[in-house]
């Protein structure tokens, strides 16, 4: 069996300092990778700030022989996270990979839930993606090489009650990950991501003992580790938890067309049917697929050649 491959890589993990995050860190580290442990140390909501636990995972990383930096920058800060890159430049030359994972949570219904609480969530999962992403791109552009995942989450791609501000931010690194991946392609940036199943502070008091035991974080970096390596895939939802792999995709339908004269909402009321029909469903990789097969059904209607 192939080994998976880094060469002399640089990796910057945020929100690295426990779960998901300090598994990611330290396997990497274990397969080579010179590793800035992110974290800025507060509570699983957001509040407070240490730099502690990603210096903890740091010693862990050195004990074990491997190379690795704290860092407590904010990802929702640009000039914190600039300064982060600026670091590991200057004493690694480089950052070949990013990883962002940093998140928090402020869970309640959508009725409870202060805008605050939603407009906080967003900053720290999407716009801390952003920046991040933002303060690596050109570098990697550069440098021709680059891997990027973004965390996002089955409460994005599926729903989850009471979390409209979690699942809206993840489906957000989503979207950013679809056009960043088409943007860096020529310069062997991947983008991918990681949509997780497990154990962590965030998991704390939701499932039985028994099924938390299952979802362990190393079962989950397994499912990472090929979205940052040298052969990595490009546009790829990664799921992983508890020993289970799998691809989200997102498909549409081939659907219904309507000569302009039929173009009223009540015929598209009645054909709700056809258009949810999965016959022939297809998965595209850039807006224009959607935009050509509509234009392309239209043209054929009126023997238009396209």
């Amino acid at each position: 069996m192939s080994t998976v491959e880094f060469k002399d890589r640089v990796a910057i993990v945020t929100g690295a300092g426990g779960g998901l995050g300090r598994s990611h860190a330290i396997e990497l580290a274990k397969r080579g990778v010179k590793v800035i442990v992110n974290d800025l140390g507060g509570s699983v909501t957001g509040e407070g700030g240490s730099a502690t636990m990603a210096e903890q995972v740091v010693a862990e990383i050195i004990e074990a022989g491997g190379e690795a930096i704290a860092n407590g920058a904010n990802v929702t800060k640009p000039d914190e996270v600039q300064a982060m890159v600026d670091a590991a430049i200057e004493k690694w030359g480089k950052v070949d990979i990013l990883v962002n994972n940093a998140g928090i949570l402020r869970d309640k219904s959508f009725s409870k839930m202060t805008m605050d609480d939603f407009r906080l969530v967003l900053e720290v999962h999407l716009m801390g993606s952003v920046n991040c992403t933002k303060a690596v791109w050109d570098h990697m552009k550069e440098n021709k090489y680059g891997r990027i995942v973004m965390t996002t989450s089955s409460s994005g791609n599926y729903g989850n009650f009471g979390q409209t501000n979690y699942g809206a931010a993840k489906t957000g690194v989503v979207g950013l990950m679809n056009t960043l991946c088409l943007e860096g392609a020529k310069y062997d940036i991947r983008v991918n991501a990681l949509s997780p199943t497990a154990a962590t502070r965030m998991t704390e008091g939701l499932m039985p003992e028994e099924a938390l035991a299952l979802l362990t974080v190393e079962s989950v970096t397994a499912g990472l580790i090929p979205l940052v390596c040298d052969d990595a895939p490009n546009r790829l939802i990664m799921c992983a938890g508890a020993g289970g792999y799998a691809a989200t995709k997102v498909y549409e339908t081939q659907g219904i067309h309507l000569t302009p004269d039929e173009q009223t909402a009540e015929n598209v009321m009645k054909n709700l049917g056809k258009i949810r029909d999965g016959e022939g469903q297809e998965e595209y990789t850039s807006g224009a697929g959607q935009t050509m097969k509509f234009v392309g059904n239209a043209a054929k209607a009126l023997g238009v050649a396209t």
